[in-house]
């Protein structure tokens, strides 16, 4: 099966968000699309689903003229898109999300026991042999979701699967176990759309890329036609500075202490974060890094050890009284627990600095229009107004509004966990010379990342936690990635303690 795309132009108030844009994606192969964020590339996807409606062009499977008004409608057709946000039932069991709709019946009751083994030949085919057909898909890791949802769309013999970022939420050897699964759904005839911001996943496994910029087609070209840096030129139009920026001066004195601190799975942590320095929290999934970062921003209960913030006490029994003191906490589902979705940009950005605005009990909306409007335009937030509701923006521009809040509240201690996850390469250069420059007038940063490149490039010092303790801090010069994966896997002696 081939689906093809051609001409498609999508039109917003006040945005061109598709301009002409085609694009074929044939089974057996795996075709990426890259782009900034605001690119075009979810509308495009959501075109291909059937979940939005172009004002023009054309698509065709197999040369015949098609139309989608609806996602049943390219299900139908043996198209099948898999979100970010997964779209499951919690409440349902593994072969019941699988299986939904439909449901292997008997005088219209539900035959369960042929559902489990329809659903456990799909896991089987797609080797996932580990995963019961009979759990709970609340009680399941992201990972085993996402699987689900993949099954999903193979027991629907789709013929096309669309991939939204599907690694943005896995750790390596989940991040392999899928990969396993995309090859076997790609000798199998399935055509994948995948769309990614990782070069990483992209030069590894797409046959074909095809690069968008601001709503408009750049190229299609094969993988083993092109290099990282010409990818990097054709998604964002001009080169990218190389490396990570360097401090302009040496850290100052010490603004936050965590003197063995325990909070949930965190035991004994003890680090330091000076003026002017950025430091790095590393380890593997479930080694403790955001619980640390929730207790120090009070949004977990601290229950031994103590806190120093600028040479005094620092016990937050909530986040408002973190916040009161200076802090700010990026957190790593923006969605959930950073923005308000259904608000306007203006609102999510002044959220935590509306008593600057206020006089008498009443909201200077001009001055507050202004300062948010700084902000926005310094972070090169795209939007045509600052009314328009942050569920409406893409990933990127969306991490860029909570950025704003904290960059406007002025906060001198900057807690970022995972601050680019979801970003395009060109959106975290900025926010890197962001931090850096933040760094360089005097903040304190806390940055928890994944990406190990970027936390040791852009990191003064590197915090490496492992099941739940900091087994380590090291000097940049001493943070050598092969080192620092080692005390990650718990395979070299501790290094200087912290």
């Amino acid at each position: 099966m081939q689906l093809s795309a051609r001409d498609l132009v999508k039109r917003y108030p006040g945005v061109v968000a598709l301009d002409r844009v085609s694009i074929d994606v044939r089974g057996g192969e795996v075709h990426a699309v890259a782009g900034e964020n605001g690119a075009g590339k979810s509308t495009l996807m959501h075109i291909l689903a059937g979940a939005t409606v172009p004002n023009e062009g054309t698509l065709t499977i197999d040369g015949a003229d098609v139309q989608f008004r609806s996602p049943r409608d390219a299900q139908s057709r043996g198209i099948r898109m898999i979100h970010q946000e997964l779209n499951l039932a919690l409440d349902m069991t593994v072969a019941e999300n699988i299986l939904l709709g439909a449901e292997p019946s008997r005088a219209g009751v539900v035959n369960r026991r042929a559902m489990h083994e329809k659903a456990r030949a799909v896991l089987d085919r797609l080797g996932e042999h580990r995963l019961s057909t009979r759990a709970r898909v609340g009680n399941l890791s992201l990972a085993a979701r996402q699987m689900t949802e993949i099954a999903k769309a193979v027991a629907a013999d789709a013929s096309i699967v669309i991939m939204d970022e599907p690694t943005a939420i896995l750790a390596q050897e989940e991040t392999d176990a899928l990969f396993r699964v995309i090859e076997q759904l790609r000798q199998d005839g399935v055509g994948i759309v995948y769309v990614s911001h990782r070069f990483d996943d992209i030069f590894r496994i797409a046959d074909r890329v095809t690069v968008l910029r601001d709503g408009c087609l750049v190229d299609t070209r094969p993988l083993a036609e092109i290099t990282r840096d010409e990818l990097v030129r054709l998604m964002i139009g001009r080169e990218l500075a190389a490396g990570y920026p360097r401090p302009s001066r040496a850290p100052g004195d010490e603004v936050l202490v965590v003197d063995r601190v325990s909070s949930g799975p965190v035991r004994d942590a003890s680090l330091v974060v000076r003026a002017g320095e950025i430091v790095s929290v590393v380890g593997l999934v479930g080694a403790g890094r955001t619980e640390l970062a929730r207790a120090i921003f009070g949004a977990a209960p601290v229950t031994g050890g103590r806190m120093r913030l600028a040479g005094a006490p620092h016990a937050p029994r909530s986040p408002a009284d973190a916040i009161r003191a200076g802090l700010a906490l990026l957190p790593e589902d923006r969605k959930r627990q950073g923005l308000v979705l259904i608000a306007a940009i203006r609102e999510n950005v002044s959220l935590t600095s509306l008593p600057t605005f206020a006089h008498v009990g009443v909201i200077d909306r001009r001055r507050e229009h202004a300062s948010v409007a700084r902000w926005t335009d310094a972070l090169s937030v795209r939007t045509p107004s600052l009314e328009k509701e942050v569920r409406q923006l893409s990933g990127g521009n969306q991490q860029k509004v909570v950025l704003a809040r904290w960059m406007l509240a002025n906060a001198r201690v900057l807690l970022f966990d995972e601050p680019t996850r979801g970003i395009d390469v060109g959106a975290k250069a900025d926010i890197y010379r962001l931090m850096r420059r933040l760094a360089d007038d005097g903040a304190a940063l806390l940055v928890i990342s994944s990406d190990l490149p970027e936390a040791l490039g852009m990191a003064d010092r590197v915090v490496v936690m492992r099941e739940g303790r900091i087994v380590a801090t090291l000097d940049r010069d001493e943070a050598l990635a092969e080192r620092v994966a080692a005390l990650m896997l718990g395979e070299s002696p501790m290094a200087r303690g912290a």
